[in-house]
Formats: C-alpha cells, sequence, structure tokens
C-alpha cells in the first residue's frame, strides 16, 4: 500500500484540504493503522495531481490563506478501484520491544518487567482510544455498508490489542519467575 491509496480512499468520503484530509480524516481514522505526517500528505496529493489522480479547486479566501479542495478524477476512481481488487501482502512487522525482549538475557528481572509494564501501559491507552471511538456494533441498523467495513478494522485493532495486553500479563508473569540473569556467562544458542 502506499500513502496515495489511503488518500484516495478518503477523498472518496467527500472533498478535502490537506489539512482537512490530516487533522480531520487521516488522524481520526486510518492513522491507527498507516501513518503519515503533514509534509507528507502534502507531497503525496502534489504528486498525485501531477499524475491525474485528483484535481483541486482553488477557494480564495478573503481572510485566509487561499485553500486547495481536492477530489478524485476518473483516474483516481479506476486506481483506487484497482488497488482495492488487488491482493495485499503481508505486513512487516517492526517491533523494537520485541528485539529487546528477545536480546534481554543479560537485564535484571526488574528492568525486564519495567520494559513490559511501559509496553503494558501504551497497548492499554491505544486499546481505551479505539475503545473510545463512537461505532455501533455489527448488525446495528444504523450501519451501512462503509461504517460496516469501517468497524470490521475496529474489531481487529481492538482484538489486537486485547491478545497484546494478554500477552504482555504472560511475558511479566514468565518473567517474575526466571532466575535472575548471569552476567559473568555468555549463553551458546
Amino acid at each position: 500500500m502506499s500513502l496515495s491509496h489511503a488518500i484516495l480512499g478518503l477523498l472518496t468520503v467527500m472533498p478535502m484540504t490537506g489539512y482537512e484530509l490530516k487533522t480531520q480524516a487521516f488522524d481520526t481514522t486510518v492513522a491507527h493503522f498507516w501513518q503519515a505526517d503533514q509534509s507528507q500528505i502534502y507531497r503525496t496529493l502534489s504528486k498525485m495531481e501531477e499524475d491525474g489522480l485528483v484535481t483541486y479547486e482553488l477557494e480564495v479566501q478573503a481572510d485566509r490563506p487561499n485553500r486547495k479542495v481536492y477530489r478524485l478524477t476518473a483516474a483516481g476512481w479506476a486506481e483506487l478501484e484497482r488497488w482495492l481488487r488487488t491482493e495485499q501482502p503481508l505486513p512487516t512487522n517492526r517491533e523494537p520491544f520485541l528485539v529487546q525482549l528477545f536480546f534481554g538475557w543479560r537485564l535484571t528481572n526488574e528492568t525486564l518487567l519495567e520494559l513490559v509494564a511501559g509496553q503494558r501501559a501504551a497497548h492499554a491507552e491505544r486499546l481505551a482510544t479505539y475503545e473510545r471511538i463512537p461505532m455501533p456494533p455489527l448488525g446495528d441498523p444504523s450501519l451501512d455498508r462503509m461504517r460496516t467495513l469501517w468497524r470490521l478494522t475496529l474489531e481487529l485493532g481492538i482484538a489486537i490489542e486485547r491478545t497484546y495486553l494478554d500477552w504482555l500479563d504472560r511475558c511479566a508473569a514468565v518473567i517474575a519467575d526466571l532466575p535472575e540473569a548471569d552476567n559473568e556467562q555468555d549463553p551458546q544458542l
């Protein structure tokens, strides 16, 4: 996936400025699973406009800078449709904490438990953020097709965070029972 596909998808909801894409759309929806900063969004919009995927209308404002309101072109709709039909590869995971844990055999149990506690707090906060997103449950008649699919992505985020918290609790229990590190010896793998 590229950032342009996320932007194309967001612009199907309504035309938006780059600022609105970031603050009112991106940060409250897809940023939970695909991050981008404001400058990346503007650079991508510029490239997408060059490629004919989006166009914009310039809204002249007297009291503020002019606004470029972006919308999809026919080519943008076609590219989004093509991409939506394309099978996606599994993501490449990068988990710094797992690298710490994997090589943490020389750390004290107390240090390891502090690292686990820090991760637990961060994942608990992310779970709380997901759970605060107002969304009716699946099957609710107020969910249209679009919001049903949004709900499914939210449910996966919640399930991942709950699973991560369960696993971190298991890590803490196992680490608490480990013998302390012997930093005089190097293990043989």
